[in-house]
C-alpha cells in the first residue's frame, strides 16, 4: 500500500528513543522526511543521524515556550515544508496520590500537557490543508494505571484537547489523531515493570490479560502511527486508536 508519504516533512518529539523513534523510522522508510527532538543533544543527534540523510536532530524539552517554532523553522530550513506533528513526550514521574509532589505535578504539567498543547497550537497555525497532528498519548486514557498516578491525570485531559483541536481544524482539512498503546516493549515499559521488583513475573502477569498474549514491539507501533500520519488515513480524525493487542475490552 502506498502511503504517500514521499517527501513529506513531519516533526516527532521525544523521537531520539521508543516510539517516537520507531515512527521516524517508519516514516523515513516510506519516503517522508523528519525532523526529531529529545533532550539529551548528542542522543538525538545520533539519532538523526541513524536514519540518516533524510532525519535532522534539533535538542530541546517540550516544556520550552520557543520548542514549536524552532521546531518548525528547523523543518523548513531543511526540507522546505511542514506536513505534520506527532507529539510524544516522555512520561511523568512514576508514583501515586499519596507520594507524587507539588513539583512532580508542576514539571509533568508544563512538559507532558502544557508542552503538548503549545506545540498542537503553533503547528495548527503554521499547517494547511492536508495537514495533521498527532499526539502519543496512553491506554490510561481509558482506563488508569496503577502507580503512574500524574500520567492518569494528565492524559485524559490531551485527548479531551486533541478532540476538541479536531472539531476546530476539521473544516480546515487538517486532522488530529490520538494513538494509545498500552504494553509496548520500550526501555519505558521494561523501567515500570522493574519497579514491582520481579520484571519477569511482571511482564508475565501483563501478557496474560493481553488477548494476544505478547506485548507490541515499537516497529508495529512505528506502522500504525506512519499510516495514522499519511495521506492514505485523510478521512480519519478525531480518533483516539488503542495499541495495545486487544487489552482494552470496550469500544
Amino acid at each position: 500500500m502506498d502511503l504517500a508519504l514521499k517527501d513529506r516533512v513531519y516533526v516527532l518529539t521525544g523521537a531520539s528513543r521508543g516510539l517516537g523513534n520507531a515512527t521516524a523510522r517508519a516514516l523515513v522508510a516510506e519516503g517522508a522526511k523528519v525532523v526529531i527532538s529529545g533532550r539529551d543533544e548528542r542522543t538525538v543527534l545520533d539519532a538523526a543521524a541513524a536514519l540518516g540523510p533524510d532525519a535532522v536532530g534539533v535538542a530541546l524539552d517540550n516544556a520550552d515556550p520557543s520548542g514549536p517554532e524552532r521546531l518548525i523553522a528547523a523543518a523548513r530550513a531543511h526540507f522546505g515544508r511542514f506536513d505534520g506533528v506527532l507529539i510524544s513526550v516522555g512520561g511523568p514521574a512514576p508514583g501515586f496520590a499519596s507520594d507524587n509532589t507539588d513539583d512532580q505535578w508542576r514539571a509533568s504539567f508544563e512538559s507532558v500537557f502544557l508542552g503538548a498543547v503549545r506545540l498542537a497550537r503553533t503547528s495548527a497555525e503554521a499547517l494547511t490543508e492536508g495537514g495533521v497532528i498527532g499526539f502519543v498519548l496512553s491506554s490510561s486514557v481509558h482506563e488508569p494505571v496503577t502507580g503512574l498516578t500524574i500520567s492518569n491525570g494528565l492524559r485524559p485531559g490531551l485527548a479531551g484537547f486533541a478532540k476538541s483541536l479536531a472539531a476546530e481544524l476539521g473544516p480546515r482539512g487538517i486532522r488530529v489523531v490520538g494513538l494509545l498503546p498500552s504494553r509496548i516493549d520500550t526501555d519505558r515499559v521494561r523501567e515500570l515493570d522493574a519497579l514491582s521488583g520481579d520484571a519477569e513475573a511482571a511482564r508475565e502477569a501483563h501478557e496474560s490479560r493481553i488477548p494476544l498474549r505478547r506485548y507490541g514491539t515499537p516497529e508495529e507501533f512505528g506502522r500504525v502511527a506512519a499510516f495514522f500520519l499519511s495521506p492514505a488515513a485523510s478521512y480519519l480524525t478525531g480518533v483516539m486508536l488503542p495499541i495495545d493487542g486487544g487489552a482494552r475490552h470496550g469500544f
